[in-house]
């Protein structure tokens, strides 16, 4: 497989899909169903770029679900939660569910998550990608992966630099890795190289693709 031929092209057809808004609809109802009951508290994501799928609202309606689960456990008036008038900074504050983005470590090419929530602070990385500015480090327990193809197995085609692979091996402990993208990159034939690590779990628009 001509690995860079493969990604220049599905890159291609993600930002020409006539249908790419109906199908990060569906996405979004597929990750909020595969988060049900999962009992993780630290969720990492990514900005999206280049025609990716966001997952941020579909976080953030998770997280938001946790803070008026944790109102009504503690008995406080929950309505409030979703109000108007209520700052996102406060949901993310009262939730006990924290979502980060991550901020690219020059030196060692890897990435460390930082704290988000809609409206945040923000500024530019050295790629020209939005990342949270002076908020806190967090340490994910499940881990949502951009994908621009992926492949039989849970093998996982993305933009070629290595920060994810370079990243999980020095997370501990090893987070649970979720691969998010349109099914069009589905690719039957992909064939892993050696140091490819597969991921725990695929979700598309299409439902859950891959899992172990």
């Amino acid at each position: 497989m001509d690995k860079a031929a493969v990604r220049k092209a599905l890159i291609e057809q993600r930002l020409n899909l006539p249908d790419r808004g109906q199908r990060a609809d569906l996405l979004q109802r597929v990750m909020r169903i595969w988060l049900f009951n999962r009992p993780d508290t630290v969720i990492g994501a990514y900005w999206p770029i280049k025609g990716e799928f966001d997952p941020l609202p579909a976080l953030y309606r998770w997280q938001e679900d946790a803070a008026l689960t944790a109102s009504h456990q503690a008995n406080e008036p929950a309505a409030e939660i979703y109000a108007n008038n209520v700052a996102t900074e406060t949901v993310a504050n009262r939730s006990p569910c924290k979502i980060g983005l991550p901020v690219i470590d020059k030196v060692h090419k890897t990435l460390t998550f930082h704290t988000w929530y809609p409206g945040c602070p923000m500024e530019e990385d050295a790629y020209g990608i939005p990342k949270p500015k002076d908020t806190g480090v967090v340490v994910p327990t499940l881990l949502f992966v951009p994908c621009v193809g992926f492949g039989p197995g849970g093998y996982r085609l993305g933009y070629g630099g290595g920060f994810y692979d370079r990243t999980l091996a020095t997370l501990q402990p090893q987070p649970t890795t979720v691969g998010l993208g349109y099914s069009n990159g589905w690719q039957e034939d992909f064939t892993p190289e050696a140091h490819d690590v597969p991921l725990d779990a695929i979700l598309s628009d299409t439902g859950v693709l891959w899992q172990k």
